[in-house]
């Protein structure tokens, strides 16, 4: 069957992600504005999204009597290491506990103490303890609850197993795009419906990106295998701006199994915020050698230490201790990692937990300003996929939950003022599969997808060089050829999409990369060790 464009559907608002940017987004606008249909798409259900592998928790100033915004904002900026954006994070820190106190009304559960107040977590570049958490998987408690929240306005559809592959833009209809060209718009998007192979066109008046991170690009990630970076590489296909993409967050500790797991299982920074320690293989302390905090401090620092000590010793994995906790009040924060790890034949209580370094959060990605817009009209962008100015060169434990939920609220009030001014783009063309044919190398996307993880992980990890990322940038040309000839000659699938989107999220981090002559935040290389006197972004 090829891809013909079997039908074309109008929407008001389209929305692609259904993780807790794109749902907290629809349940807020269907409330307002009953009147209006909001479709909201994911590549394969609604339960499985970016949102759903947080551990940690969410992070908010809860308790005034030891914490204020003064501390979380400063907590962000440190973190950050002069990239942030000032008022962004002011912005986010203090409508952010507004926000969790909506979800919290809509279902949430957070774990409590015995008094029945809040049980505050902290974790790595945290000065106080201001994480809101359920159990070790807090994120799979907000999906649950946005789900059930959703499904109770009538006028948001979803539609599972729909995978967006490009934006709708002038483009489309024939004009010449360019980086430079002034009033580029979004009229909605193409999207291949799994169920029968064919690719619909999906008209909107308004569309907001929600598709998470971009992990998938590297060998080892905690990200799901959807964290393809789709919702930046169909930005950057359309002209839009992305920035920061360099920053890439790889969590000190996922569990080392030599059996391979993707994702890798993470090992939740709040189990360091417990009391874990972090040692070598033959059980010394060394995190005194690198950071005051010690395992507490940011994780870029955490990650690059456990990398350096791998290197130093010829190790495949350093050791987390938590030998000597509490036994219940850890099978009561972390009952997740324990089983996990036990089913590994480690108990936590007793053996040392291996862990390593994996590709975590994608710290840039679309340029989006205080509203959520994108620099492309009628094009909002919220959650991990965007550059916001929250994270800067490195993002705070637990402030991702929280940017999606205030992005959500911040979008939805600008789309209230503005869409009744937008009408449908009428001449939409249907697309265009005239000359493919069906795939027979499926094994040429497979290789190809594994080509991209081994350069990514060689050379452009949490250690750099300009010589490894010059090395990535020409490796990465030639898969990019590779694969764009390969997709205008040959019948779409979601497989060659994904693969498609990784190169241009490897392209766009290298390139980024190569582009940063400093070390900063979670970008390092030997060859420029030193940091600028003056914040500058990069952006492609």
């Amino acid at each position: 069957m090829g891809n013909k464009n079997s039908k074309t559907n109008n929407t008001d608002i389209l929305v692609i992600g259904a993780g807790v940017a794109g749902l907290s987004f629809a349940i807020r606008m269907a409330e307002k504005r009953p009147d209006l249909t909001i479709t909201v798409i994911t590549k394969t259900t609604e339960k499985e999204s970016n949102t759903s592998y947080a551990q940690g928790g969410v992070a908010a100033v809860w308790d005034h009597d030891i914490d204020n915004y003064k501390k979380h904002i400063e907590d962000t900026l440190d973190a950050g290491d002069g990239i942030c954006d000032e008022e962004v994070v002011e912005v986010v820190v203090k409508e952010g506990p507004e926000r969790v106190r909506e979800i919290i009304e809509w279902g949430a559960r957070f774990d409590k103490n015995k008094e029945g107040d809040y049980d505050l977590g902290r974790e790595g570049g945290h000065s106080e303890n201001r994480i809101l958490h359920y159990k070790d998987i807090t994120g799979w408690e907000i999906q649950r609850t946005l789900n059930e929240k959703s499904r109770q306005y009538p006028n948001i559809k979803f539609y599972e197993h729909h995978f967006a592959v490009d934006l709708i833009t002038q483009h489309h209809l024939g004009k010449i795009v360019t980086k430079n060209t002034p009033g580029i718009e979004c009229y909605g998007a193409y999207v291949f419906n799994k169920n029968n192979k064919e690719i619909e066109t999906l008209l909107a008046r308004v569309t907001v990106l929600a598709t998470g991170g971009a992990g998938q690009v590297y060998r080892s990630t905690t990200n799901p295998v959807i964290a393809t970076g789709d919702g930046i590489a169909m930005v950057y296909r359309a002209k839009g701006r992305v920035s920061n993409m360099e920053f890439i967050q790889f969590h000190p500790t996922s569990l080392y199994n030599p059996t391979g797991d993707n994702p890798a299982f993470l090992v939740s920074e709040a189990v360091r915020g417990f009391g874990a320690v972090l040692r070598t293989v033959d059980g010394k302390e060394f995190m005194q050698k690198y950071d005051e905090r010690l395992s507490l401090a940011p994780r870029d620092i955490v990650a690059r230490a456990i990398d350096n000590e791998m290197k130093l010793h010829g190790d495949e994995y350093e050791y987390l201790d938590c030998t000597h906790l509490d036994k219940d009040g850890f099978l009561n924060h972390f009952p997740n990692i324990y089983n996990k790890c036990k089913s590994i034949g480690i108990d936590p209580m007793t053996d040392y937990i291996p862990v390593v370094p994996a590709c975590h959060y994608t710290c840039g990605g679309v340029d989006v300003d205080l509203s959520g817009k994108t620099t492309i009209n009628r094009l909002y962008a919220a959650g991990e996929c965007t550059s916001s100015g929250l994270h800067g060169a490195n993002r705070l434990a637990s402030n991702s939950l929280l940017e999606g939920l205030v992005y959500a609220d911040r979008i939805h009030k600008d789309i209230l003022n503005c869409i009744d001014g937008y009408q449908f783009k009428e001449g939409i063309p249907d697309w265009n599969a005239e000359g493919t044919t069906e795939p027979k190398e499926m094994v040429l996307i497979t290789q190809s997808h594994k080509e991209l993880k081994e350069i990514m992980s060689y050379y452009v990890g949490i250690v750099r060089s300009d010589v490894r990322l010059k090395r990535a940038l020409d490796r990465l040309d030639l898969l990019f050829m590779e694969t764009e000839n390969l997709y205008a000659n040959t019948i779409i699938s979601p497989q060659l999409c994904e693969l498609r989107n990784l190169i241009t999220i490897g392209y766009l981090i290298a390139k980024s990369a190569e582009l940063r002559k400093e070390s900063r935040g979670l970008h390092f290389t030997t060859d420029h060790p030193d940091k600028f006197d003056y914040k500058e972004i990069i952006y492609l």
